[in-house]
């Protein structure tokens, strides 16, 4: 730490000296009016001789008033009060030809203060720097429990008795600079005492400020003061966006940000701060709000951006949003600061209600388009990005450019650890990692664990979904680069339905696109989403794609048949109101940036219309002989030790099953051998296909049962 003393400091230790000398007058004053400081009982009683001294006293007049010093006394009272203010003007002076005008002259100017203001200021100040000022004051004010100036006190230090007196009560007012801006609050309850027994106190902050330090009030514990350094947004932020917010921060125009969390607008507001000389003061309004009004927090983050002269940046604004719309007096706060003033969040709006006093400026920040992933993804990555697959990841993982940066720096990290260069399959894994996790409570997070050779279909399914596959990673480049997203297929999402009888491998399908993609799979029960209540629906429905709209997942939406039936037969106001679920499910998955998968066990279910908005239908058949035996083979893990003599094909012969059930009948017949402490043979197989079929509700009779 210098050992250089600061000069504003210095400064303000000079005013304080000044204050220190009006109260060591005032106390004299207030000895020769016959207060006894020995009184034991002083300030608890008030004696017959203090009623008579007060019933003396002229109105608004002070004891200086009966106990004036002589002149020749007044006169030195007034020499040494000057010297000091010269001194102190002297220490301001010298800071202002230096380049750093002292913190007291800063913040009187941000704030429109009198002289009179700052004096105020000073002495409410002086305790918190200093506790015998606690007890002076209390000794000025008859009652030792009284460590705060009141109003009357700071009256009696500053002004003459008489009509200025009166009016300098003004200052003192909510809407006056003082309390308006916090700078000075009531320290005690307003209802218990008038006006002039009010006690004030200093802000926390404002004293921190003065003593060269940014110490945010507890409600605004996640405010940081950030150095006026050029940012590196060039990066960040596309150059439309910095041309437009360069021509902005010179008209003093009040800037809007909006558009999702972590899209560059952090950044963007640095370089309005560079580009202004200012620091920026950066403040989430969300949780400051949970405990103050709106207007409160607003009032207390431009007050901190006019101590500290710097750029306001309100993060967190749709706290402030009623019913979409900002209230008046938000605006007027907004308009009327002085100083350059972002706004950030995630929705759009345009003032209403007030006069705009200069201009206002709404700027999207959207998640960037695939180009402009790529080139982040390059950008953070670095030499590293040479052998790596960006297309693929830039392509199904709409990340914003400060996801992107954390991202590659997880990937590295990754890499690191392992002792290795970065790998795609790194990168991929990073995206996911900062992808939004809101999905988490709403549906159930499925790891994919199948490959191509667990499931067994007929030839043109597997080859449908291996389409489907490379649709979703051609997807970036057929839309954004070959210009088929303008014209033929606004919409980026791909959806899908897996039709067929429960345990087909709808579920292994989903979870082998996942794999092959690499993607997070969310899978939803749709019976659990629909409600009886009419507009409940829609709601759950909503919930789960607003959270889904950051996660870069794919949705499989299970128990389609909860929702969906014959569209075209409408007999009574619920099959109306189903129609309207149907088609807002409908609308959300085209609107949805990702892959969104329905699966229905009845295909005959579903009419034209429907399956005419969906970009793939995939039919899962219930198995063949041939296919059953395929199955049996591809399920059994093979390190499940297997006796000589099991007979699969007779199995898939005998016994009509679909997937789900055979994995289920090899899964029961292992624990058998596991309890028998032997390996798998014909008889567990047999047992395990009697328990499956009995849960089905599908009994053989013992004469046409295989034996072991």
């Amino acid at each position: 730490m210098s050992s250089v003393p600061d000069g504003s400091l210095q400064h303000l230790f000079a005013e304080l000296a000044r204050i220190d000398l009006r109260i060591r007058r005032q106390v004299q004053l207030w000895q020769r009016a016959g207060q006894d400081p020995s009184d034991a009982f002083r300030g608890l009683y008030i004696s017959d001789a203090q009623a008579d001294a007060l019933l003396a006293r002229p109105l608004a007049a002070h004891w200086g008033d009966l106990t004036a010093p002589d002149p020749a006394e007044a006169r030195a009272w007034s020499l040494a009060e000057g010297e000091l203010a010269a001194q102190a003007a002297a220490l301001a002076e010298s800071g202002r030809a230096a380049g750093r005008p002292p913190r007291l002259e800063l913040l009187a100017q941000a704030f429109g203060l009198s002289r009179f203001e700052v004096d105020a200021l000073l002495i409410c100040l002086a305790p918190a720097l200093d506790l015998r000022y606690e007890r002076l004051y209390g000794y000025l004010q008859d009652d030792v429990t009284r460590k705060r100036p009141s109003v009357g006190l700071i009256l009696d230090l500053l002004t003459p008795p008489g009509p200025e007196r009166l009016l300098a009560q003004a200052h003192f007012d909510e809407g006056a600079p003082l309390l308006r801006h916090h700078l000075l609050e009531r320290a005690g309850d307003a209802g218990q005492a008038g006006l002039l027994g009010q006690p004030l106190r200093i802000d926390e902050a404002v004293t921190a400020w003065l003593l060269g330090r940014y110490a945010p009030r507890p409600e605004l514990a996640g405010a940081r003061l950030l150095s006026p350094a050029e940012p590196p947004a060039g990066c960040l932020l596309a150059p439309d966006v910095c041309a437009a917010l360069s021509e902005a921060a010179r008209d003093g125009a009040v800037l809007l940000f909006h558009g999702p969390d972590g899209a560059g607008q952090t950044a963007a507001a640095q370089a309005v701060a560079a580009w202004c000389g200012r620091p920026l003061l950066s403040i989430d309004l969300g949780p400051a709000t949970a405990d103050l009004s709106p207007l409160a927090v607003l009032r207390l983050a431009l007050r901190d951006a006019r101590l500290t002269g710097a750029v306001a940046f309100l993060n967190g604004w749709d706290a402030c949003l009623e019913h979409g719309a900002v209230p008046a007096a938000l605006l007027d706060e907004v308009f009327c600061h002085p100083g350059p003033v972002i706004l950030a969040g995630q929705a759009p709006w345009q003032p209403a209600g007030v006069e705009r006093s200069r201009p206002f400026l709404p700027v999207e920040f959207p998640v960037p388009g695939y180009a402009r992933r790529r080139d982040l993804w390059r950008h953070f990555l670095g030499h590293d990005a040479g052998t790596l697959d960006i297309d693929a990841v830039a392509g199904r993982f709409l990340l914003t450019a400060t996801q992107i940066r954390d991202a590659a720096a997880t990937a590295r990290d990754q890499a690191r650890q392992r002792g290795e260069s970065i790998q795609s399959a790194d990168l991929f894994a990073a995206a996911r990692a900062h992808s939004g996790s809101g999905l988490a409570s709403l549906a159930r997070k499925i790891v994919p664990h199948y490959s191509w050779e667990d499931i067994v279909l007929p030839a043109d399914q597997t080859a449908l979904l291996r389409e489907i596959i490379a649709a979703v990673r051609s997807r970036p480049r057929v839309l954004s680069e070959w210009g088929v997203g303008a014209k033929i297929a606004p919409n980026g999402g791909v959806t899908m339905l897996f039709a067929g009888p429960p345990g087909t491998g709808k579920t292994m399908a989903a979870e082998i696109i996942a794999a092959e993609l690499g993607l997070d799979l969310y899978k939803i029960d749709l019976s659990t989403v629909v409600s009886k209540y009419i507009g409940e629906t829609e709601k759950n429905l909503e919930r789960i794609f607003a959270e889904a709209a950051s996660s870069n997942a794919i949705l499989f939406f299970d128990e389609a048949d909860a929702l969906f039936g014959k569209r075209s037969e409408v007999r009574d106001a619920h099959d109306r109101y189903a129609n309207i679920e149907i088609s807002y499910l409908l609308q959300r998955m085209e609107a949805y940036e990702g892959v969104t998968v329905l699966a229905t066990n009845l295909r005959a279910n579903l009419d034209e219309a429907f399956t005419r908005r969906l970009q793939f239908v995939v039919d899962f058949p219930f198995p063949d002989e041939a296919d059953r035996l395929r199955i049996w083979q591809a399920l059994f893990p093979p390190q499940v030790p297997r006796a000589p003599g099991l007979d699969l094909a007779l199995l898939a012969r005998r016994f009509r099953l679909a997937g789900g059930n055979i994995r289920n009948i090899i899964v029961g017949a292992a624990h058998l051998a596991a309890a028998d402490g032997q390996a798998v043979t014909m008889e567990h197989l047999l047992h395990a296909t009697r328990r499956e079929l009995q849960k089905m509700g599908r009994l053989v009779g013992e004469e046409d049962w295989p034996s072991a």
